[in-house]
């Protein structure tokens, strides 16, 4: 997954033991647009539509990252998540998180520019 490459052995082993994987079927929400938030999530196989006030915005393949936001504030999600064909993800809390970011600055600066690719992509949106 490309937001964890150049992550310490060590610190790799303690993501995948605080991490859990997920899987949906098509047509199951991943995520509810306005539900509370606390988990990041990573797309580890298939498909899923981003989807904001009813209209799709962005699509999510392997490697893709989402929840991002709710992860880092805990705030409420921005978008649902919508599997397309049959999705597993890898859910991170957010205190784990937190504490990635305390330990490995670089997964900080690959977080933000996921964040900013984000914030892009809502000024000139490629789905519509």
């Amino acid at each position: 997954m490309p937001l964890f490459v150049g992550l310490s052995r060590r610190h790799l082993d303690q993501l995948a033991a605080e991490t859990d994987e997920l899987g949906f079927e098509p047509g199951q929400h991943i995520v509810h647009e306005g539900d509370p938030g606390e988990t990041l999530y990573v797309v580890f196989s298939g498909e899923a539509k981003v989807v904001r006030r009813g209209r799709t915005v962005a699509r999510m393949y392997p490697g893709d990252v989402f929840g991002e936001l709710s992860a880092l504030d805990g705030g409420p999600r921005t978008a649902s998540v919508i599997a397309v064909t049959r999705v597993e993800v890898l859910r991170l809390f957010r205190h784990t998180l937190l504490k990635m970011l305390e330990r490995e600055p670089a997964l900080a600066f690959k977080l933000l520019d996921v964040i900013v690719r984000r914030l892009r992509q809502l000024r000139h949106p490629v789905f519509g």
